[in-house]
């Protein structure tokens, strides 16, 4: 099981929402690149990205600073926000991004999900985010009205292998994974899933290890790493151990 340490970008800084509020932000560092090489030294195999800003805007708005981040490390990014055109996923590849996370488009666009898989096979991730089991899009400020289990099979039709499940009420709250919906979701969508949203400390990494088997394929870990709640190499070392 991987671990991803976020970097959530905004302004060009990183920082954290609470809930996925823009309201509600922390400013962690205004030099992600930095934060991105102390993850790196820590053993991270793996950075998750968010661009803020281009979830906002339906286009992506920090790619300066993307680039400044692959620039400093040696291992692969994915990234994700206002990613929602064959375009921007053509320039965020190019870039060196090794996966693309696709979220409002696919409840939007399926059409261009499916073609951006043909292209580009598993560099293309979808990211469904969700309240009380309904997708949200546009900055998390939108219902899709579209239940998460009916989009994950969808997306698998489409040719997407690998989703990361976000349960907004749990982001950035330390209130501990939702262990059973994501574990649900893995096993009745039949497609790997990353879980994110509420990781507090390795009590959660060991508590998720035994879905492994279900399609948990990693987690995300943003909010705990930056309030020191958890050890990011103690995650990674609980993570890589084999049942």
């Amino acid at each position: 099981m991987l671990i991803f340490p976020a970097i959530d970008i905004r302004d060009g800084k990183c920082v954290r929402l609470f809930k996925g509020d823009f309201a509600q932000e922390t400013v962690f560092s205004d030099k992600p690149a930095q934060m991105a090489q102390k993850w790196e030294s820590q053993g991270a195999k793996f950075l998750h990205l968010v661009d803020l800003d281009g979830a906002l805007a339906g286009a992506p708005r920090n790619l300066d600073t993307v680039r400044e981040i692959l620039a400093a490390v040696n291992i692969p990014v994915e990234l994700g926000g206002g990613i929602r055109t064959m375009e921007n996923i053509d320039e965020v590849l190019a870039l060196g991004v090794r996966r693309v996370i696709l979220g409002s488009v696919a409840v939007r666009n399926p059409a261009l999900v499916k073609e951006a898989c043909a292209r580009y096979g598993d560099r293309i991730v979808v990211g469904i985010d969700a309240k009380d089991g309904i997708v949200a899009v546009d900055g998390w400020g939108v219902s899709g009205d579209v239940d998460v289990l009916v989009l994950a099979q969808e997306m698998k039709q489409a040719g997407v292998r690998t989703i990361i499940y976000t349960d907004i009420s749990r982001d950035g709250t330390l209130a501990g994974v939702n262990i059973e919906a994501t574990a649900k979701l893995a096993r009745e969508s039949g497609v790997n899933i990353v879980a994110s949203g509420g990781v507090k400390s390795t009590a959660d990494i060991e508590a998720l290890k035994p879905y492994e088997k279900d399609g948990i394929e990693g987690v995300i870990v943003g909010k705990s790493i930056y309030m020191g709640t958890l050890d990011l190499q103690q995650a990674i070392e609980i993570a890589a151990k084999e049942d």
